[in-house]
């Protein structure tokens, strides 16, 4: 008789048992709950862009996702990305989008482009020694006056959009926020480039003038003021309209478009206006930014009205600012040999061009502009 061996029962293993619960994230309802391409928001048009993906909602918000509140704070303030940082008020922020569908990859690919235009212009310049062909005046116009402008493209770079790029509520806003200031901080050095390049010419230029001009020359002390005013505004809207609206249509446009693109190739100077035309392209699309921002907040369904008064109250105080600025720098419209254009006419120039953009927005231009 053969035995068979009793092997003794398997205990069965305890293993946790997975509780499926209808977590609140799960159950909501989003855009596109019921669609193949998944995505937190609604796309500005029929298919969310790749801007749109690598962009929006980047930093959440408690009034979309964060049910629990903000995960973070500050030590002597409230968390996250205070809406009061500004006085101005949407029912929406999250609402706007770049007009540029700016980025990463359109930032890197359009300034990379720039620089390699700039680089080749400069080299072809030295090549055919275009600067030996410049009369003493006008290099000494350029070698002040250019040079001084610098400071302030530097300056509103570093120190109002680098300083208020993460104060939006939303990250779309604020992404393109850090755009102008990687636009303002490349154009100022761009400028210097240019700079150390002519002082290496043998032309006789002073590459260092530029520096007791920005700092003490009459004719430069309004827009030095101007830009200095404008690092010191604590509202993040405030220096974003301040500067983009009000500063760079009377101003900046004046002085790179109305000025140095109008009378450089009368003076037989074929480079410069290809270097401060990259300083105007850039302002065209940082402006269209800020003036379709702006366009929603005016025309806010709910606090339009509330909107329109808070931007009207800053137009009456930097617009008089920033036109003693632009008169002040009169005076070197009368520098150049050749001139095409008049002080008078630019002035005029650039206060219809804030018109304009005011008419856009939905805003009344001030009084102080018609001073």
């Amino acid at each position: 008789m053969v035995q068979t061996e009793v092997k003794p029962p398997t205990k069965e293993r305890s293993f946790p048992k997975p509780v499926f619960t209808d977590a609140e994230a799960g159950a909501l309802e989003f855009p596109s709950s019921t669609s193949r391409s998944y995505n937190y928001f609604k796309p500005a048009k029929l298919r969310a862009t790749t801007y749109e993906d690598v962009t929006f909602d980047v930093q959440p918000d408690p009034d979309r996702h964060l049910s629990q509140g903000w995960i973070y704070g500050f030590a002597n303030g409230p968390g996250g990305y205070p809406k009061d940082w500004t006085r101005l008020v949407s029912s929406d922020w999250h609402q706007w989008r770049d007009p540029n569908e700016e980025w990463e990859q359109t930032i890197y690919r359009r300034n990379s482009a720039v620089v390699r235009q700039i680089s080749l212009n400069l080299e072809n310049a030295k090549r055919a020694q275009a600067y030996s062909h410049w009369t003493p005046t006008w290099s000494r116009f350029i070698e002040r006056n250019l040079g001084a402008w610098m400071h302030g493209e530097n300056g509103l770079g570093l120190h109002v959009f680098t300083a208020v790029q993460r104060s939006a509520p939303t990250n779309m806003i604020n992404n393109a926020v850090a755009v102008a200031a990687a636009h303002k901080l490349r154009f100022a050095q761009d400028l210097a480039l240019f700079n150390l390049d002519l002082s290496e010419s043998g032309i006789g230029f002073d590459g260092a003038v530029h520096k007791a001009v920005w700092q003490s020359d009459p004719v430069w002390q309004g827009v030095r003021e101007n830009v200095e005013l404008l690092t010191a505004a604590g509202d993040w809207g405030e220096a974003l309209f301040a500067t983009n609206v009000v500063y760079e249509s009377l101003v900046g446009a004046l002085f790179r478009s109305d000025l140095m693109m109008q009378v450089s190739a009368r003076n037989g100077d074929y480079i410069t206006p290809t270097i401060v035309g990259t300083g105007e392209n850039d302002y065209a699309r940082d402006g269209a930014a800020s003036r379709t921002l702006f366009t929603m907040l005016a025309k806010d369904p709910e606090h339009g009205e509330a909107n329109r008064a808070v931007l009207g109250e800053w137009l009456a105080h930097w617009v008089p600012i920033s036109l003693n600025a632009a008169r002040q720098l009169q005076p070197i419209w009368s520098q150049p040999l050749e001139l095409v254009v008049t002080f008078a006419d630019s002035l005029s120039t650039a206060k219809e061009r804030l018109r304009t953009l005011l008419a856009e927005i939905g805003v009344a231009s001030p009084k102080e502009l018609d001073q």
